[in-house]
């Protein structure tokens, strides 16, 4: 590997610098507060590290990875989304026994898998990284221990989520005897049965890894077992990563090519986003609310991504997809924020009830008038970013003339603002409660400066629509 290749892939060199580091200090000098400022140190530094990356953009490093503009913006936008779960974690975990250390070492494990990812563009670098998040992912749900329903959780995610990769496994075997090669292009003229089958595969492994219908089964049991930080992430950096390689690979591939293929997408963004949304509607628990409602967002993103795979992907279409993850992202984190914090007081499972929420306004208003933020725009209600990113969605639909997706991206919305605002409802009635609802300044800050990103972006969103465009496209 030439220096030049090694400079593009410092910033996993430097987070694999500091998982080593951060081994070193639990093993010899365990300490809660040390473990995150070096967790949050690291990932800033990782941050930092992409900076003298980009000038020498796009660089191929090896067949396995590719650094350019699109996976510079999605591991921005994974390791801010790492940064504010860690910094909320610490406030949650740290009256929760002792060895809470540990969590934050997998967090930065799973960053890095991510990472990994969103640059890969070779099924060796794809399976790498999806299994270092996974695995990461196992152990994060089931703290803290002293968890009602952690254990639960996490062992129901391994089970499904071990089929899944069993799937992308056996589905990677095909599309080798159909290709002969690891590489994501693909002959799809000369394919035949084996490329039929292996992508069939491939496909399912990677929707149950996004949770979207019919491979969604297991998101709200495991959303509202898993503790709130480790949710958030799950939400965010787990499906981003994911859904940035799906993209990739089918503008690599051309699978966007095959009718049969953008069919069953068409069909599964439909049922994702209607299924997503009714069965919201029946739930009393917050966490299973956003389960739900991440199933549903699922869909809307599909129409952004069915519309980048018919155009050739590099369009509105993957702009759009960029910027609705962004809104996603800031929204969905916030979201779970509120909750992480609601729970700091709960040692034993989350503040999750629907009816744990009521009065709200009255006893923290600054929280409630944050956690309203959040279901107005994931509502897409206009002068948040969620608005925008769902203008972004129909815009990409009718680009393509997608019209029967467009006419349930509408009806989807419609049938989800009933239950955002079910929970705004309820945090505004009056009733007499005790015990007073501490707002630690980490977590507080994260969500301040969660706030005013949605706002900032939803009334002015041209900068960010400046950086898409420069690295995305």
């Amino acid at each position: 590997m030439s220096l030049h290749e090694l400079s593009a892939i410092g910033p996993l060199l430097t987070l694999t610098s500091v998982i080593l580091i951060q081994m070193m200090v639990i093993a010899f000098a365990r300490n809660l507060k040390v473990t995150v400022i070096i967790s949050c140190v690291g990932l800033l530094l990782t941050l930092l590290a992409f900076n003298p990356v980009l000038p020498m953009m796009p660089v191929a490093v090896t067949p396995l990875l590719s650094v350019d503009g699109y996976s510079v913006f999605f591991s921005g936008l994974i390791i801010v989304a790492a940064l504010a779960v860690t910094m909320m974690g610490y406030d949650y975990f740290k009256d929760r026994g002792v060895n809470q250390d540990e969590f934050f070492l997998l967090l930065l494990l799973a960053t890095l898998g991510a990472l990994v990812l969103v640059s890969s563009t070779h099924f060796a670098s794809f399976i790498l990284g999806l299994e270092l998040l996974g695995v990461s992912l196992y152990t994060m749900m089931s703290y803290p221990i002293k968890g009602v329903l952690t254990l639960e959780a996490a062992l129901k995610y391994l089970i499904l989520s071990g089929v899944s990769s069993a799937f992308i496994l056996f589905g990677t075997a095909l599309l080798y005897a159909a290709n002969g090669t690891l590489n994501f292009e693909s002959d799809i003229e000369s394919g035949g049965l084996y490329l039929a089958g292996g992508t069939t595969l491939v496909l399912a492994g990677i929707l149950f890894k996004l949770s979207v219908v019919p491979f969604h089964m297991w998101t709200p049991d495991v959303y509202e077992g898993a503790p709130a930080p480790a949710t958030a992430f799950i939400a965010t950096v787990s499906k981003g990563a994911i859904f940035a390689v799906l993209l990739r690979f089918f503008a690599d591939s051309g699978l966007y090519l095959l009718e049969t293929v953008m069919s069953g997408l068409v069909l599964v963004a439909i049922a994702s986003i209607l299924v997503g949304n009714l069965l919201a509607l029946r739930q009393d628990s917050v966490k299973r609310i956003l389960a739900y409602s991440s199933i549903a967002h699922l869909g809307y993103l599909m129409v952004a991504f069915i519309a980048a795979g018919l155009s050739g992907g590099r369009d509105l279409a993957t702009e759009a997809a960029g910027y609705f993850l962004f809104a996603y992202f800031v929204t969905t984190t916030g979201a779970f924020g509120i909750v992480t914090i609601l729970s700091i007081s709960s040692p034993d499972k989350d503040i999750s009830n629907l009816s744990d929420y009521q009065g709200l306004f009255w006893r923290r208003p600054v929280l409630a008038l944050a956690f309203t933020l959040m279901l107005l725009s994931l509502a897409g209600i206009p002068l948040t970013i969620g608005f925008i990113g769902k203008f972004y969605i129909f815009a990409s639909g009718v680009s393509m003339t997608l019209w029967l997706l467009i006419a349930v991206v509408i009806l989807g919305s419609g049938i989800g603002l009933f239950y955002y605002l079910r929970i705004i409802f309820t945090m505004t009635q009056r009733i007499e409660t005790s015990g007073e609802i501490h707002i630690p300044v980490t977590a507080g800050s994260v969500m301040l400066t969660l706030s005013g990103t949605l706002l900032l972006f939803g009334v002015y969103p041209a900068p960010l629509i400046s950086l898409i465009r420069n690295l995305v496209l």
